[in-house]
């Protein structure tokens, strides 16, 4: 049997039950539910419908279990049922958009192309080829080199800069740049052009270097422009999005994955808890038909029956892990939880983001018992509805930070205190760094220059001199 939690320290090989509880532990519900049926398929020995032939003449039940076919020598008792979904044979549960993957949506709208088989490759290379934020941060050549040692594809300079030249074409706007300016040229490019989007456009090819030191009087001088006309331009440049990789445009709702949350948070009587969706996930039990083949099997000798026979006690087998594994997958899926919840109790409450505590995978492992790279693939993937709203489970782990008074704050509460302090400055003369660390202190963090800056940099938030205003 496996201990409680997979112990992955051991060093020993690991047995069929704890590889397969590792690998359904990664899977969240929807994925379960498909590898579920998979192995209906695969494996003749489970079934999840009635069984036909389950009632005697005399109408009594009679069910098939490995207690009846048990064998000292090969199968341990067992049992298959598996009755711990929760009282509702199938509850129904709304389902949640999350926005699908970039490269995703990116090839779907290549799809739409009228591009050649070897057209296509290239492109969908390209697409590969992007970095998170949306950019292709590789030279022409070295893409022409990729394609023909990588990929087999012939091709050259031209050809290649043609098919990327599609890709820019793609949505959101600016993806496929090869550097900060061209993708904000992309999106003006895209955009009705208006004279503040015009002015925008001649800033960034003529005065990109006074652009980026906020020299203000040269732009104006060198293009001509009034105060007003570059106010409105700057304006127009602030508005368009650095990494375009960094999330799906809102145009893309309606092609949203869907997603069903693996625990939903209930309060009864003031009191917090939760439940785990069934959501369509059969109860398995043995195939009665092939229980009875190993049965008869014991009885005779031929050839074929213990061929049939062995056939039948290696999916036996399988079938045992399998269900087994999915048993200590709901066990450590709910101690997990729970220990997440009680952790985070006062959190859970409203939500409050000031009531959440700094928590690290290692606080749940010592809570539960669980190995940290068990807890690491519960928390991998699942999602928790609460009253308000949904979240991933990674949500609610963030390192720690003391403040003036010797308290440990979690760094989303630093971080919001930051953006706080961002949202209040002047922004005709923004906070540097350093002055950053003094409003922290005044707020009561105490907070390095270099964690300023690191914390900035997560926020997506600028550099002083890019903050400031006309």
């Amino acid at each position: 049997m496996l201990k409680q939690g997979l112990d992955l320290k051991q060093t020993q090989k690991l047995s069929p039950l704890q590889i397969q509880t590792i690998k359904l532990l990664e899977l969240p519900i929807q994925d379960l539910e498909q590898r579920i049926r998979a192995e209906l398929e695969e494996n003749p020995v489970l079934d999840d419908g009635p069984d036909p032939d389950s009632h005697t003449e005399e109408g009594e039940s009679k069910q098939v279990s490995l207690d009846e076919i048990k064998d000292d020598d090969y199968i341990p008792r067992y049992r298959t049922s598996v009755n711990n979904w929760g009282k509702d044979e199938r509850p129904e549960y709304n389902t949640f958009s999350v926005k699908e993957s970039f490269s995703q949506s990116l090839l779907d709208q290549l799809g739409y192309r009228n591009l050649d088989q070897h057209e296509h490759d290239i492109a969908a290379f390209i697409i590969g080829s992007l970095d998170e934020d949306g950019y292709l941060r590789r030279d022409i050549e070295s893409v022409v080199d990729d394609l023909a040692f990588r990929a087999g594809i012939q091709t050259d300079a031209a050809e290649v800069e043609r098919m990327l030249a599609v890709v820019q074409e793609f949505e959101p706007a600016g993806v496929g740049a090869r550097d900060l300016r061209e993708c904000l040229l992309l999106q003006l490019k895209a955009a009705k052009q208006t004279p503040s989007v015009q002015n925008a456009t001649l800033i960034l090819e003529q005065c990109f270097q006074e652009f980026t030191n906020k020299h203000f009087q040269k732009i104006m001088s060198k293009l001509g422009l009034d105060q007003d006309q570059l106010r409105k331009a700057m304006d127009r440049i602030l508005k368009l999005n650095p990494s375009p990789g960094g999330q799906i445009d809102d145009s893309f709702n309606d092609q949203a994955q869907q997603i069903v949350p693996d625990f939903v948070l209930d309060e009864q009587d003031g009191q917090l808890s939760f439940s785990m969706p069934r959501f369509s996930i059969p109860e398995l039990r043995v195939n009665r038909k092939y229980a009875e083949l190993l049965l008869d099997s014991k009885s005779k000798s031929e050839k074929a029956q213990k061929e049939a026979a062995a056939f039948v006690k290696q999916k036996l087998d399988s079938a045992k892990w399998f269900v087994e594994a999915l048993k200590q997958r709901q066990n450590t899926l709910q101690k997990t939880m729970q220990a997440i919840l009680d952790y985070q109790y006062d959190y859970f409450v409203d939500g409050d983001e000031s009531n959440l505590k700094p928590m690290v995978l290692k606080d749940i492992a010592e809570r539960t018992g669980f190995d940290i790279s068990t807890v690491s693939r519960v928390v991998n993937s699942k999602y928790i509805e609460t009253h308000f709203g949904i979240f991933p489970l990674k949500y609610f782990f963030s390192e720690g930070m003391e403040n003036n008074e010797g308290e440990e704050v979690s760094t989303r509460e630093l971080k919001k205190a930051l953006q706080e302090c961002v949202d209040a400055e002047d922004k005709h003369d923004p906070f540097t760094d350093e002055q950053l660390v003094v409003e922290m202190s005044k707020r009561g963090y105490k907070v390095a220059r270099r964690t300023i800056a690191k914390y900035r940099g997560q926020l997506g938030i600028p550099l002083a001199r890019w903050r400031k205003e006309l």
